[in-house]
């Protein structure tokens, strides 16, 4: 399952809610679930599959009993947020940044605390920050369930970037 998260933090509620129901619309029919970023309102009016929490926002077991339907995902920056959002029912965390990256390269946490957390939780954990193609063979050798990426999009060809993070540097269909 691919995950697409409209994080879009300027945006009046109802332009959010219409870029939403825009992009929902868009995946419709395909592998795709997309998540509104820290909205969980937006995401069930949008009809999005989930949303995705900042690690100091609201607490996944409270968004979980308030919105039954939605995938919740939280944003982690420690093992220590990484267990308290799993036990909160998080159904999985982005962890990172795990390379430095614009505006956090002070705050990398490196592939070893990633597969750390990977290894103490059960809940899927998916790599963000500074990942590129030439780096995630280092991420996926975590066991990482998946990565993030925005940079990495906006380089071409743009196909070959996606296959490059998707399986790694040399493999994939």
């Amino acid at each position: 399952m691919d995950l697409f998260q409209l994080r879009e933090k300027d945006l009046s509620s109802a332009a959010l809610r219409a870029l939403a129901g825009e992009l929902v619309k868009a995946l419709r029919g395909t592998r795709t679930r997309v998540l509104i970023n820290g909205r969980p309102d937006i995401a069930l009016i949008a009809g999005a599959h989930g949303v995705q929490l900042p690690e100091e926002g609201l607490p996944p077991g409270d968004v979980k009993a308030a919105f039954p339907s939605l995938l919740v995902g939280v944003s982690c920056h420690s093992l220590a947020a990484a267990e308290r959002a799993a036990e909160e029912g998080a159904d999985f965390l982005l962890f990172g940044p795990v390379f430095p990256t614009p505006g956090k390269a002070e705050r990398a946490v490196g592939t070893r605390a990633l597969a750390e957390v990977v290894r103490a939780l059960r809940v899927p954990v998916h790599a963000i920050g500074g990942i590129e193609a030439d780096s995630v063979d280092q991420v996926w050798q975590t066991g990482c369930a998946g990565v993030a990426a925005i940079r990495a999009f906006l380089q071409e060809p743009l196909e070959a970037q996606v296959r490059r993070l998707r399986w790694g540097v040399g493999a994939g269909p």
